[in-house]
C-alpha cells in the first residue's frame, strides 16, 4: 500500500458509534479501534469535517430500522483527504474527496470504494465541500426532474440550507413566484432576501390562501402542514415530498393532488458509478454561485456540545464536526 502522512494518528481511528437505537445524545459513543487492512479497490480517507444534519440524526433514533442496523458509525456526508491507497490508485494520494455511500462519516479515518469517491475541486472551501452531498444533490435532482419555469412554487422548511439551494436554482430556472413556510421568526428577513414571500408555520389561514394559487410544492415537513397545503391546492398543482422533518406521515391521500415522493437514496440507487460521479458536475457551480451558509465548528471530542447546538431553535449556523487535530 502507498501512504501519505500515514493517518496522522497512527493505525487507529476514533468513531462516533451507536450500538442501539435511541436519542443520539444517549446512544452515541466515541470509540477507538484498530484500522483493518485496506481492501485493494478502496481508498483510506482521513476525515477533515462532517456536518450534523437531521438526516444524520433521525436514523439513530430507529425511524429507519427497516434499513439501518446498529452497530454503525453515524454520519452520511463529509470531506476528507486520501492518505492510503493500493498501488494502482496512487494518483488519489493527497486528494480531497467526498467518501460517500459507505461507512459513516463521523470518524477520524474511513475507507471508501475508489469507484465512488467524489473528487473535490481545490478551490472549494472545506466547509462547503463537507456539505456538498445531501442538500445540493437533492436540490439538483429535484429541479432536473421537475419543470418550474413560470410556476408559483411553495417551499416548506424555509430557512434551511436545502430551501436556500432550491430557491436559488428555481429562480434561475424562471419561477413566477416563491413562497416559503418558516418556523423560526428570525428567518423571515432572510427569506425576503432570497426573493420569497414568507409565511409563518402557525399562520394556517395565510398558508391556505397561498396554497390556492400555488402550482408546485416542494415539501420537507409532512404531517399536518402537508395535509393543510394539500387540502387547498388546486387540482392542477403538483406536490413533491422529499422529507418528513415533522416525524409524521402525510395522511391526506384522498385529494385530487396526490403527493409524489422523492428520496435521494432511491434516486442514487438507480445510478451507475459513472452517473453517480457525473451528478456532482452541476454541484460545484451551484456552490460557487450560491454558497451554503456559515458554520460553527466543533472538534470531534466536543460532539455532545455539537448535538446540543444542532437542536437549538433558530440557530444561525450549521454545526460542523472537525477531525484534523483530534489525535
Amino acid at each position: 500500500m502507498e501512504e501519505v502522512d500515514a493517518t496522522r494518528g497512527g493505525q487507529r481511528r476514533r468513531s462516533l458509534i451507536f450500538r442501539r437505537f435511541g436519542p443520539p445524545e444517549q446512544v452515541l459513543n466515541l470509540e477507538e479501534e484498530d484500522l483493518p487492512p485496506l481492501a485493494p479497490d478502496s481508498l483510506r480517507v482521513r476525515m477533515i469535517a462532517a456536518p450534523i444534519n437531521p438526516s444524520d440524526l433521525i436514523p439513530i433514533t430507529g425511524a429507519y430500522a427497516y434499513r439501518v442496523r446498529p452497530p454503525r458509525a453515524a454520519g452520511y456526508e463529509g470531506v476528507g483527504q486520501v492518505v492510503e491507497t493500493g498501488r494502482e490508485r496512487r494518483a488519489w494520494l493527497g486528494r480531497r474527496v467526498l467518501p460517500l455511500r459507505g461507512d459513516g462519516t463521523w470518524q477520524t479515518v474511513l475507507d471508501c470504494a475508489a469507484s465512488r469517491a467524489v473528487p473535490v475541486p481545490d478551490s472549494l472551501p472545506f466547509d462547503q465541500a463537507a456539505r456538498a452531498y445531501i442538500n445540493p444533490l437533492t436540490a439538483s435532482a429535484l429541479l432536473k426532474n421537475t419543470h418550474v419555469s413560470g410556476l408559483r412554487v411553495m417551499l416548506t422548511a424555509a430557512g434551511s440550507e436545502m430551501t436556500m439551494l432550491l430557491a436559488h436554482q428555481a429562480r434561475a430556472a424562471g419561477t413566477a413566484a416563491l413562497t416559503g413556510i418558516y418556523r423560526s421568526h428570525g428567518r423571515k428577513a432572510c427569506l425576503e432576501t432570497w426573493g420569497m414571500h414568507p409565511i409563518h408555520l402557525d399562520d394556517v389561514d395565510e398558508i391556505a390562501r397561498a396554497a390556492v394559487s400555488t402550482d408546485l410544492v416542494f415539501d420537507a415537513v409532512g404531517g399536518r402542514l402537508a395535509d393543510l397545503i394539500l387540502t387547498h391546492l388546486p387540482a392542477r398543482a403538483r406536490f413533491v415530498s422529499y422529507g418528513l422533518l415533522s416525524g409524521h406521515p402525510i395522511k391526506r391521500q384522498d385529494l385530487p393532488v396526490r403527493p409524489a415522493r422523492f428520496h435521494l437514496r432511491d434516486h442514487i440507487a438507480t445510478l451507475s458509478d459513472q452517473d453517480w460521479l457525473r451528478g456532482f458536475a452541476p454541484i460545484w457551480p451551484m456552490l460557487r454561485d450560491s454558497p451554503l451558509g456559515p458554520v460553527t465548528t466543533f472538534p470531534m471530542q466536543r460532539w455532545r456540545e455539537a448535538l446540543d447546538y444542532a437542536a437549538t431553535p433558530g440557530r444561525a449556523t450549521k454545526p460542523l464536526l472537525t477531525f484534523n487535530d483530534d489525535g
